[in-house]
This record gives C-alpha cells, sequence and structure tokens, in this order.
C-alpha cells in the first residue's frame, strides 16, 4: 500500500467535522480542525503516515461507540472527557469495537450493532459516527474489530446461534475447556455464519459517517479495519486441524473484501500471537500471509505465568515468559518483513483487587517491560515494533456495586467488559503512577 499524502478535499472535509462534532448535542467546547496527517501505511516494516515514520502509544477502549450513542447507555460528554484525558497523556490511538451481536450466550453486551434478528441498531451505528468524529477531530486514529472471537460481545457464537440454533456458553461446566474454542471454530465452516459476517462487514465499510459526511473508507481517523478479536483457530490439536483450511480461507476472504471496499486502510487480523495458535509459529505466519501487520496480545495472569495473590513470588518467572514471548514476536515480524503492534497487555492490580484505591505496583513493573523492550527495539533496529496498546482504559468509570461485578442497565462502561470484574486491568483516572509511565513511555516511543 503506498503512502498517502492528504488531499484538499480531506481538509475540507476535516473542516466540515469539526463543525459537525461542535454542533453535536452535549459538546463541551469548540476545538480547531486537527491537522490531519493522511492515512497509515506500511513500507517495509514500518508504519508511515504522511511520509513520515509512525509510531503510536495507544489504549484498548472498546466501548466508545457506546458512549457516543444518543440513548440512555450514551454519555457523549463523558467520550469527549476520556478522549481529552488519553490526548493529554500522548496517546494517539485506539483500539475499539465496531461490532456487537445479540443473542443467547451468556455475558454478551447489550444493545449491540445486530440484533437476533439481523437488523441493525442505527442509533449504536450512529454512536460509532460520533466517536470516530471524535477521534479524528484530536488526529487520533483508531483500530476498528469487526467481530469477536469470545462471547462477551456475542461474536461467533451469537452468529453461529443464529445459524445453526444451538450454541455453547464460555466456561459452561458441562463443557469444560477448550470446548468452547473448539465450537467457536465452527463458525469457519459454516457458510450461513461467514455469509452474514462478510454482510456486516460491507456494511461498516461501506458506511458514511452521519456526522461528519465523510466515508469511512476515506476517513484518515481509521488506521485498520481489524477482523475480530482474537480469532484463534480452536482449542485442541484435533480441533485446529479440522478448522485451519476454514480459518485461513475466512481470513483470506475477509482481508479481500475489506480491501475491494476499501483500498485505503490497512487490514489486521487482531490475532494474540503463538498463544492463539496453541504455540505454532507457522499458522501465526501463514494466517498473517494476507495481512498488513502482526500483532502480540500478551496476558500473564490469563495464561498462568503468575498468580494474582502471589506476585512477589512468581512475577520473575512471569516477567522472563513476557521477554521470551516479545521477543519471538519480534522475530516474527522480522521474518515476515512486517510491522508488529502489541495492541493488548493486562495485568491485575496488587492482590488481584480490584478497587482504584488498590496499588498499581506490579502491573507497573509489567508495563515497563513491554515498554522499555518496544523502546529499546525502536531505538536500536527502527522496527519492527510500530505501536502499543494497553488494556485498557477505564477513565472517570467505576464500579457501582461492592462486589464489583457489571449489573444489566449499568451504563459506566470501561475497559474491563461487562462479564469480568470491574477494575481487574483497565486505568483509572486516578491511576497517577500508571498514568505518568504512560505519559513517560508515549514522549519517549511515539512518533507521528
Amino acid at each position: 500500500m503506498g503512502i498517502f499524502n492528504l488531499s484538499r478535499r480531506a481538509v475540507l472535509q476535516g473542516a466540515a467535522a469539526t463543525a459537525a462534532v461542535s454542533a453535536l448535542p452535549g459538546c463541551i467546547q469548540t476545538r480547531p480542525a486537527a491537522a490531519s496527517q493522511g492515512f497509515v501505511s506500511v513500507q517495509g516494516r514500518a508504519l508511515m503516515r504522511g511520509g513520515q515514520l509512525y509510531r503510536f502509544v495507544g489504549a484498548n477502549a472498546w466501548y466508545l461507540a457506546w458512549l457516543g450513542a444518543d440513548a440512555d447507555y450514551g454519555n457523549r460528554a463523558r467520550l469527549r472527557r476520556e478522549l481529552d484525558r488519553m490526548q493529554a497523556l500522548g496517546i494517539t490511538n485506539l483500539r475499539i469495537m465496531a461490532s456487537g451481536e445479540e443473542g443467547p450466550v451468556n455475558n454478551s453486551i447489550r444493545p449491540g450493532f445486530v440484533r437476533a434478528d439481523g437488523t441493525l441498531n442505527t442509533v449504536l451505528l450512529e454512536g460509532l459516527d460520533v466517536a470516530m468524529a471524535e477521534i479524528g477531530q484530536r488526529n487520533m486514529t483508531a483500530v476498528l474489530a469487526l467481530t469477536n472471537f469470545w462471547e462477551w460481545s456475542g461474536g461467533m457464537m451469537n452468529r453461529l446461534a443464529w445459524a445453526t440454533g444451538t450454541y455453547m456458553d464460555m466456561n459452561d461446566p458441562a463443557h469444560p475447556w477448550p470446548a468452547f474454542p473448539d465450537a467457536v471454530s465452527a463458525f469457519y465452516s459454516n457458510d450461513q455464519a461467514k455469509d452474514g459476517y462478510y454482510d456486516y462487514v460491507r456494511t461498516i465499510v461501506r458506511r458514511v459517517n452521519s456526522v461528519t459526511g465523510v466515508p469511512y473508507a476515506e476517513d484518515p481517523a481509521i488506521m485498520a479495519w481489524q477482523h475480530a478479536n482474537e480469532p484463534r483457530p480452536g482449542g485442541t490439536p484435533e480441533g485446529i486441524t479440522a478448522a485451519l483450511p476454514h480459518y485461513y480461507d475466512w481470513i483470506d476472504t475477509t482481508a479481500a473484501i475489506i480491501r475491494e471496499n476499501d483500498p485505503n486502510h490497512l487490514v489486521s487480523l487482531g490475532h494474540e500471537g503463538t498463544q492463539g495458535a496453541n504455540g505454532d509459529e507457522a499458522i501465526v505466519t501463514r494466517a498473517h500471509r494476507n495481512i498488513d501487520y502482526l500483532t502480540a496480545h500478551i496476558w500473564p495472569l490469563n495464561w498462568g505465568w503468575v498468580d494474582g495473590r502471589n506476585l512477589e513470588g512468581t512475577w520473575p518467572r512471569g516477567r522472563e515468559l513476557v521477554a521470551d514471548y516479545l521477543t519471538g514476536h519480534i522475530r516474527l515480524a522480522n521474518a515476515a518483513d512486517k510491522p508488529l503492534t502489541i495492541e493488548e497487555f493486562g495485568f491485575p492490580r496488587d492482590g488481584e483487587l480490584y478497587s482504584p484505591d488498590a496499588p498499581t505496583s506490579f502491573r507497573e513493573r509489567y508495563y515497563r517491560v513491554i515498554y522499555e523492550a518496544a523502546e529499546a527495539h525502536a531505538a536500536g533496529t527502527g522496527g519492527p515494533v510500530a505501536g502499543t496498546n494497553f488494556w485498557a482504559w477505564n477513565g472517570e468509570a467505576r464500579a457501582r456495586h461492592a462486589d464489583f461485578r457489571y449489573q444489566n442497565g449499568d451504563n459506566q462502561y470501561m475497559g474491563d467488559p461487562m462479564h469480568e470484574p470491574q477494575g481487574w486491568y483497565g486505568n483509572f483516572d486516578s491511576d497517577a503512577n500508571m498514568l505518568a509511565l504512560v505519559e513517560s513511555h508515549a514522549r519517549t516511543f511515539a512518533t507521528g
């Protein structure tokens, strides 16, 4: 993909976007138009923007479209406050959900972008428009995920349920791990489920932003379209072997559909890396054959590398495993001659507590391992690490209940999805040490 310069049309669109955003209900203030630098592109192992090297410090904030919606679950004033907070820290890239499928599986987001009867939630789509207009106004970029392997936003399992009438809940005692990822992998071979997904991809990629009037395919605020959040080929070796041909076909077909409808933006898979492929590097390499850049997700607690109740005793070994995972994926990106983003990494608070008052000393150590590796590698070789996106931004949200569990009707969305303890991995606006760490990394690492 070539390097794009900002055209006069884009400048005019940017001015129109500023006026449109400022006129939205709840707008706090009018800001001057951001000087957009054009589309993000790939040149070898580097990301480029406006002819310059583009490295970013980012955050995951899946819920921004929900905040942008003109509904009782929306909060446009908070959307702007959160974006302002992140911008002040030097965060320039956000990974958000541009999908959500309603259905029978437990713990999935409601409302979703797509209802169980197949109709689209236009209010939430307009919420995405508002979020993207605000992101673009601040000269940030976004990665938009188009479905989810996991059930917390409905995702592939709900699409399978629509097609087959059967489904499986994650963590169902009757179907112990890894039955769930094997069950989800049936999506890749179900034509009805895939066709519905492909239609949704076309709908979103072809969408015209109702706030700015700019087609999504022409919006420089989008860095990449992402197939899904963490799409695995299955769970067991047998399940993966059976699913792989269909898995690769789904990846390649989705990439082709996106590029056919939008030649301007990058295509991302959203993959965890080797942890999402039962340790098989060959699967990771083949999966990214027609993808613009590699991604790595790192979850030491979820993967059993540390014990949240004994971080003091387990962190040293966990640190070694994190460093090895980084090294391995940098090697894979170099071999593929593609950029790498470390687009998800999360760690609990001390004692695996959830309150904003709980210390974050081990989380700080963990972030430093990742940030220092990215900074050292970029300074030493110029690639391939192009960005870091921590999980996740909680901002001003606070748990509503003493057990830190989400209940239906709560609208204090935070980076910790509804099925997880509210405060497990997200950073709050009161986490002074964490925010200072992110800000320092942004000054050292980010460009563009």
